[in-house]
């Protein structure tokens, strides 16, 4: 079996302790990290070295930042998103090749910030995504893009009234991108195994909403035709935001059969 877990853990040195704790609970083969808010020179890679997990990094001061947690053998093909503008000065795009296939963690743009401009860059940096998995397709790559989408794909992804209904992450246009996405041939690994339940991946600090379950489904893993058809599980770790001091997301696993 082959484990691929996801984790948006909102400041890498504030959960440092509860990703070792799911390192040597869960035991994935990859760990796929957004929002470490760190340069790569202040990631911890030394503590999880201690637990066999090499570290690929794509730092950011104080924003933004992936990482890639793993066992080795592994070669980077990205650190930036390809199609994306060369200004474009985010980390929010890793990729390696490992196992006979791609492994992508990425931290989509909110595009709630900084007007239409900020949303405008929402949806280029989904088109840009959308064209790398097109091309991974042509190529007939084995691929898995996972992470933090910053998209509630239909009205099943959130808790009634938990969003207004111009909020960036469920527009049409932004729902319209992330289905152009899955019709290259992606398979959204938890609704292929849960359809129907209300499921969340992240619940707001504010107003109580853990404690009432006023979530939203945003972090996903997203899998290539051979890959799905290897799908054996996908797990949502739900009790790891009951945890002290948690992230407001938790994270998502799927394992593959060998």
């Amino acid at each position: 079996m082959l484990k691929i877990s996801t984790w948006n853990v909102n400041s890498i040195r504030t959960r440092e302790a509860l990703v070792v704790s799911f390192l040597e609970r869960e035991q994935p083969d990859y760990l796929l990290l957004q929002e470490i808010k760190c340069e790569a020179h202040q990631f911890p890679a030394m503590t999880f070295a201690a637990l066999g997990y090499q570290a690929e990094i794509v730092g950011q001061k104080s924003y933004n930042g992936v990482a890639i947690l793993h066992r080795g053998g592994v070669e980077v093909t990205h650190r930036r998103l390809p199609g994306m503008y060369e200004a474009d000065a985010h980390a929010r795009f890793i990729e390696i090749r490992a196992a006979g296939m791609r492994v992508g963690g990425l931290y989509l743009p909110n595009g709630n910030s900084g007007g239409e401009a900020g949303y405008e860059y929402k949806l280029h940096w989904m088109a840009a995504l959308r064209g790398h998995a097109a091309a991974l397709m042509e190529d007939d790559e084995d691929f898995v893009l996972a992470g933090d989408y910053n998209v509630c794909p239909t009205e099943a992804d959130l808790a009634p009234g938990s969003l207004p209904k111009d909020d960036a992450l469920i527009r049409p246009p932004t729902r319209a991108a992330f289905h152009a996405l899955l019709h290259t041939g992606l398979t959204d690994a938890v609704r292929a195994l849960h359809p129907r339940e209300a499921l969340y991946t992240y619940w707001d600090y504010q107003a109580g909403r853990w404690d009432r379950n006023i979530g939203l489904r945003i972090d996903h893993a997203l899998l290539s035709p051979r890959l799905a058809e290897r799908l054996v599980a996908a797990t949502i770790h739900k009790d790891e935001r009951a945890r002290p001091q948690p992230s407001d997301h938790v994270p998502v696993s799927v394992m593959l059969s060998a």
